[in-house]
């Protein structure tokens, strides 16, 4: 049976960066058929008013459904296909296996750190195939776009991480992502900042970038460094793409650190030189604090650092990591250590810098939450509404059609997803409609798992997904996609 919805009378901002307008969007089965103006009275033939669910709009945005451009569901949206968090913000896909950590093309019982922040026994998938199936057969309420790891085809090809892969456990490596990507990964991602992907060198990277270059795939990092040796960082990820031929990605770019705030003066300017000569952006989370596993080097006495999860010692959770060490009558790193494994917020970054980044004409919204942790970081079920509500509505950073563009059209086009995150004719029903005056984030530090407001509808493929002011998933209609580049928006060229 024909599902038809007419959304009507709103403000329709189609995610190309271009001025809104005021109209209609007609939804028939899984794709935008109509756009316009009065659509009830030209509707497409054989189609009747009758036949059509009329939602009203008035004084509310029309936009394609939010595309999260970093994040680590890969195995969440497998045990909690409902991802509540993500499409209660307005997210109608979710990109996974970033900062090389990835659930294929690996399988083993009992996973390790870095691994972990995907959850320690998720680790089943010895091809993407198997990964798109568990997909497939979960049903979840978003779509699913995949990146491989490089860490994880480390564990895959290697038995010692300390040291570079050689000759045969490259071509080991290369042989899986080959495979991974003709299955319909999106690309590589990387993570060199963790300790299991240290020892790798640029070369080891830019051996399997070559592979992504092949399927027409992308390239995203974390950097070796976000600190003090964040330019040299930069150049590595720059040189390495470009070596290799693959649009680069730049995960949740950050200046970390005290000694670094204000730096984004200097790594802006860096980027876009870079983009001169090659096909660059970057994504970056709207919050002062980062999230990751516990590390001694990061905790420095200075910054907060908020602990979201210990396994030695979860009654913990949710405090400050000063405050356990005082508790304890230990310095903070010797806390750390006793509370390892485990995960914190680092409270890192300088507000001035963020704005910087988060303005910036190259950049796409990522949450990067983590959706294991017991006290997750708010930017988990928050992130995209707090766009709207403290930089788009409260600082004025950008415009409207700059703000959505940055979270839809931007992003589908660098991350090559095809069909979606514009609202034309022929593209997927992805459709997000929110009150532009009130939407706004609810999750904060202490508490964490607080419902957006504003968010009013939400379509993945046609299908309502999610209504305003419930907590629940109405509908589950997500699908694993496959890479394609849509023509409609590219990377914008500076």
């Amino acid at each position: 049976m024909t599902q038809a919805i007419l959304l009507e009378a709103g403000l329709v901002v189609d995610g190309s960066g271009g001025p809104s307008w005021p109209g209609d969007v007609l939804l028939r089965d899984d794709r935008i058929v109509a756009l316009g103006e009065g659509l009830r009275h030209r509707l497409p033939h054989g189609l009747a008013l009758a036949d059509v669910e009329v939602v009203d709009c008035t004084a509310r945005v029309i936009a394609p459904g939010f595309i999260d451009a970093h994040t680590h569901d890969d195995a969440i949206v497998l045990r909690d296909p409902l991802c509540l968090p993500k499409v209660s913000q307005g997210i109608t896909t979710v990109v996974t296996g970033n900062c090389g950590i990835s659930l294929a093309p690996y399988r083993t019982v009992q996973s390790k750190p870095p691994l972990t922040l995907l959850g320690g026994d998720s680790f089943q998938y010895a091809t993407m195939a198997e990964y798109r199936a568990a997909v497939a057969a979960s049903q979840p309420a978003l779509n699913v776009a995949a990146l491989v790891g490089h860490t994880t085809l480390r564990f895959a090809a290697m038995d010692a991480l300390d040291r570079p892969a050689d000759e045969a456990q490259r071509a080991h490596m290369a042989a899986l992502l080959d495979d991974c990507m003709a299955q319909g990964a999106h690309g590589l991602s990387s993570g060199l900042f963790y300790e299991e992907a240290m020892a790798a060198p640029a070369e080891e990277v830019t051996a399997l970038a070559r592979v992504v270059a092949r399927h027409g795939g992308v390239y995203a990092t974390h950097l070796r460094s976000e600190m003090q040796q964040i330019i040299e960082a930069m150049h590595e990820a720059g040189d390495t793409a470009f070596a290799a031929g693959v649009p680069l990605v730049i995960s949740h770019h950050k200046c970390a650190g005290p000694a670094n705030w204000g730096r984004t003066k200097e790594t802006l300017p860096l980027i876009e030189a870079l983009a001169q000569r090659q096909k660059i952006s970057m994504d970056v989370y709207p919050y002062v604090a980062g999230s990751t596993v516990l590390r001694e080097d990061l905790v420095d006495g200075v910054i907060d650092v908020l602990l979201t999860w210990s396994d030695p010692h979860p009654q913990m959770t949710g405090r400050l990591i000063s405050d356990i060490a005082r508790e304890w009558g230990v310095s903070q790193q010797e806390a750390c250590t006793r509370l390892k494994p485990g995960g914190a917020c680092y409270f890192q970054m300088h507000e001035e810098d963020v704005e910087r980044v988060i303005a910036h004409p190259l950049t796409m919204i990522g949450s990067d939450g983590l959706p294991h942790d017991r006290h997750p970081h708010p930017r988990l079920w928050g992130a995209f509404p707090r766009v709207l509500a403290r930089y788009w509505r409260g600082r004025r950073l950008f415009t409207l059609e700059q703000a959505i563009h940055k979270m839809t059209g931007m992003t589908a086009r660098n991350l090559r997803i095809a069909d979606r995150g514009l609202l034309r004719v022929g593209a997927m029903a992805d459709v997000v409609v929110f009150d532009p005056e009130t939407v706004s984030d609810t999750a904060t530090y202490d508490q964490p798992h607080g419902v957006s407001v504003g968010i009013v509808h939400v379509f993945v493929n046609g299908r309502q997904a999610y209504r305003g002011g419930e907590t629940r998933v109405l509908a589950r209609a997500g699908r694993m996609l496959t890479r394609g580049i849509s023509p409609a928006v590219d990377c914008a060229v500076l």
